[in-house]
């Protein structure tokens, strides 16, 4: 069975009785709330919800810690529209939880990385990145063990909320040198925050106004997660 996310209507014959159900779908637009999570909820008839929803999230909602450490108590201050937006689903998909008393796991993810995942076009345009003493701390996981931490919230995750990276952290410009490095080609030019500013598109901007590191302990020690790649050396290797 299929249904559309944004067309409401769609989406009453599918059957999530006693289904473990994965929500994976981002917010439409730039919007602050996410009107396709409140369509698959509202969905839902009595006695027909899914044993536990297992929702991919943004460590976004965070928002700018300076750097900081950041664990899943840490308070959230969402800046961008997607990051609200998030949050929103976030809180409606708990509310209901509670409402319907359905276990309800969320998954704070940092970047994702992997194959046909890597920044190779900006690279091999030329295009600029902060130079390192402005670049921000950002947190990736590799996409084969985002798919493996998915399952295992599905299976070992309790109603929580958990961090999903690596847990090795680095800036920005960390990142691309090292995809740079490994397909042998030049490192992209470094310049600073003033210049980045008309230099760089927002998109690009607002991935660079905050910076993180996140804690990713709940999630090896409750999840039983072993990472194939827990470093960004490893998964790149296995990236290209």
């Amino acid at each position: 069975m299929t249904g559309d996310l944004d067309q409401p209507s769609s989406l009453q014959t599918l059957s999530t009785r006693s289904a473990l159900l994965y929500y994976f779908a981002p917010p439409p637009g730039e919007a602050n709330i996410d009107p396709r999570m409140k369509a698959l909820l509202d969905s839902i008839q009595p006695g027909e919800g899914p044993t536990k929803i297992v929702y991919i999230s943004t460590s976004g909602v965070y928002g700018d810690c300076h750097g900081g450490w950041v664990t899943e108590q840490s308070p959230v201050n969402p800046r961008t529209a997607r990051a609200k937006a998030r949050l929103a689903a976030e809180t409606l998909l708990l509310k209901w939880g509670r409402q319907t008393a359905t276990p309800i796991v969320i998954l704070r993810v940092g970047g994702i990385y992997g194959p046909g995942r890597l920044p190779i076009e900006h690279i091999e345009e030329g295009l600029p990145v902060l130079r390192i003493a402005e670049s921000p701390y950002t947190n990736r996981i590799h996409a084969d063990d985002l798919a493996r931490i998915c399952m295992a919230a599905a299976l070992h995750g309790e109603a929580d909320i958990y961090n999903v990276s690596d847990g090795e952290p680095s800036t920005m410009t960390d990142y691309f040198n090292a995809v740079a490095d490994l397909l042998n080609l030049p490192r992209p030019p470094q310049i600073t925050m003033a210049e980045a500013q008309w230099k760089l598109s927002p998109a690009m901007l607002s991935y660079l106004t905050e910076s993180r590191r996140m804690d990713n302990r709940r999630m090896i020690e409750e999840l039983g997660v072993t990472l194939l790649y827990p470093n960004l050396q490893a998964g790149l290797a296995a990236s290209i």
